[in-house]
């Protein structure tokens, strides 16, 4: 028997609240549990003027839209606005009635921009705060890595940067009158560096870079996430937001001591790939007793019969033996280390003069970098082969920090940016690092909620978990 639905009958009146019309396991229902935003007006407080002007949007209202959105994906806010005037999830999780008018989405981009991407960021720490104090974070094992986030530009918008050239041909102008000294002869020695390639930037979001993750691919505007990630429970425990160009290696020890000043614990072992292989690194977590799990580069430059390795430290007296027996000695200093080199005519006098020097250099230096002591351990290390359990850290860092990388592109829209400015892509990138922290949150509120309704009731749970989230607060 077949049933007619008569669809021109509406009801007048909805019975029971919104609540009650949403799934149990709908993934904002179970967030409602543990979030918790009651310190946020008044730490946003200073952005208002409490006694002129017109009511603003309820800060707590605000953020859980926007937690709402991300949550589902939706990083626009008009197709949020829109999403939430039909979306009774949305509505009930933001605090807005059926009859409640939603705000302009404009609004939602004014309260960005005066609270300014400091505020966001406390809301993300206050998630990492709160899964520390729940039990997800060990502190024990710590995943680093770093992903780009393509910009939200044209390819039309990029154009050649000409400001170092202006400035060039500005001093070349100012030398006019002065000596020419083209006739004299150069002197000899290594080559100048070669002209810089120009570099491209986008006219409508300078603050993008061209970058690529691979040689083997083309480079777009980008910017730079770096991440950290805890072993225990995957939840994300710092990140930061840099250009694309900005070396991720460079960013390690400073995500260390952020979370060490966050979480008051230091780490057992840290992991990395291979671009974070600094000889800094190595020797500033050698020093804190941190195991560094990171694969030093074995392959070293360009071919030569005598390469850097075949070069002898000696820390004791600061200098550096060659493969001939000769002394390379301290000449100058680089941002990762130190330069050694030898005199001209020892080097054009060593027999081993053709295996040591290319064809246009007269001397031969190398440089040894910082903790390059350390370095050279860990290259040993790897050599011998890693012990297992140093293996299996390692393999978990593949899967841990690269798939939260992969959960936040896939599932909350970070693949590519929504809009344009460091600050804005930074409270994109704080906004999704909450929402994934929440969901861990969430789905330990529900484990431990069916392990222990017996023990605490449902209501005295409840008031555990959001009481254990406002001794943060």
């Amino acid at each position: 028997m077949l049933d007619r639905k008569d669809r021109t009958r509406h009801a007048l009146f909805i019975p029971g609240s919104l609540v009650d019309y949403i799934p149990k396991d709908h993934i904002l229902k179970k967030v409602d549990k543990v979030l918790d935003l009651s310190w946020l007006r008044e730490e946003v407080a200073d952005c208002y003027d409490l006694t002129n002007g017109r009511p603003g949007i309820d800060p707590e209202a605000a953020v859980r839209l926007m937690l709402a959105g991300f949550f589902q994906g939706i990083v626009h806010d008009r197709k949020l606005i829109r999403e939430a005037e039909v979306n009774i999830a949305i509505r009930w999780f933001a605090g807005y009635d059926l009859t409640d008018k939603l705000p302009h989405h404009s609004s939602l981009t004014r309260i960005r921009q005066r609270w300014g991407m400091e505020r966001f960021l406390k809301i993300f720490q206050k998630t990492v705060e709160a899964c520390n104090k729940a039990g997800l974070i060990s502190g024990e094992t710590i995943h680093i890595d770093a992903t780009l986030i393509r910009a939200d530009v044209s390819w039309e918008s990029l154009t050649t940067q000409h400001v170092e050239t202006v400035f060039d041909q500005n001093n070349d102008d100012g030398k006019e009158n002065e000596t020419d000294d083209s006739d004299k002869p150069k002197k000899k020695g290594r080559p100048g560096k070669a002209e810089k390639k120009p570099k491209k930037i986008s006219r409508t979001d300078p603050d993008a870079t061209m970058t690529t993750s691979k040689h083997s691919f083309h480079m777009e505007p980008s910017y730079k996430q770096h991440t950290a990630v805890d072993d225990k429970a995957g939840v994300v425990v710092d990140v930061k937001l840099t250009t694309g160009e900005q070396n991720e290696g460079k960013e390690l020890l400073d995500q260390i001591a952020r979370i060490r000043r966050l979480n008051g614990k230091k780490p057992v072992h840290v992991t990395a790939d291979m671009s974070y292989a600094h000889g800094s690194n190595y020797g500033e977590l050698e020093k804190e007793g941190i195991d560094a799990v990171i694969p030093p580069n074995l392959k070293f430059g360009k071919k030569k019969s005598f390469p850097a390795i075949r070069f002898k430290y000696d820390a004791r007296h600061d200098i550096v033996k060659c493969p001939g027996k000769q002394i390379l000695t301290k000449r100058g200093k680089k941002n990762n280390g130190w330069v050694y080199h030898c005199g001209v005519r020892i080097c054009q006098a060593c027999k081993h003069k053709e295996k040591c020097l290319s064809p246009t250099a007269r001397y031969r230096q190398v440089t040894i970098v910082n903790g390059h002591e350390a370095l050279l351990r860990a290259r040993r290390r790897k050599v011998k082969s890693w012990d297992k359990t140093t293996y299996e850290l390692y393999l978990r860092h593949k899967w841990r920090v690269e798939g939260a990388h992969g959960e936040a592109k896939t599932l909350h829209g970070l693949r590519r940016a929504v809009r344009r400015g460091l600050w804005n892509v930074a409270i994109q990138m704080y906004l999704t690092a909450t929402v994934m922290n929440l969901k861990r949150l969430a789905a330990f509120y529900l484990s431990f909620f069916k392990k222990s309704t017996s023990i605490f009731g449902n209501s005295g749970f409840r008031g555990w978990i959001l009481g254990l989230i406002q001794e943060i607060s």
